[in-house]
């Protein structure tokens, strides 16, 4: 090979990998969060209580004590058991960094095709804090006022 050659193959190479290491790009914290809540919402509408707990943190609580995880996840159970339809819409997020936790502000619109929780539903705004848990966003709390 020519000097040549091996000088426009290296400049190649790194090009592809400057290319490589640009398209690598880690979803920013906010934004992850988000997705959480999101995740959230499409668990309650199918009422799916283990992806409404993969969200959750194991000592979650919600409106001060006034309910927890496992509250929150039988409550979905039930509500799939009894086949009711839930809806959540959620309005937009404000994701604020306080130290290493984070704080999202939203409201949710929630309504029922059912009878199980009819009192439960409306417009909610809430206030949810987040905490790193391994890889995952985890909300470890949460209050809500109608």
């Amino acid at each position: 090979m020519t000097k040549r050659f091996r000088i426009a193959l290296f400049s190649l190479v790194l090009l592809a990998l400057a290319g490589a290491l640009a398209g690598c790009h880690r979803t920013p914290d906010e934004e992850r969060i988000r997705q959480a809540i999101a995740a959230a919402g499409k668990a309650a509408e199918q009422a799916d209580a283990s992806a409404l707990a993969d969200v959750l943190s194991d000592d979650f609580d919600g409106n001060g004590g006034q309910t927890d995880k496992r509250e929150l996840s039988g409550l979905l159970r039930a509500a799939k058991f009894r086949g009711e339809t839930i809806h959540a819409l959620i309005g937009p997020i404000d994701v604020e960094q306080r130290g290493e936790r984070y704080v999202a502000k939203f409201s949710v619109t929630l309504t029922s095709g059912g009878k199980l929780l009819p009192a439960q539903m409306g417009v909610y705004q809430v206030e949810s804090g987040w905490r790193r848990e391994g890889k995952m966003w985890a909300c470890f709390t949460a209050t809500w006022s109608q």
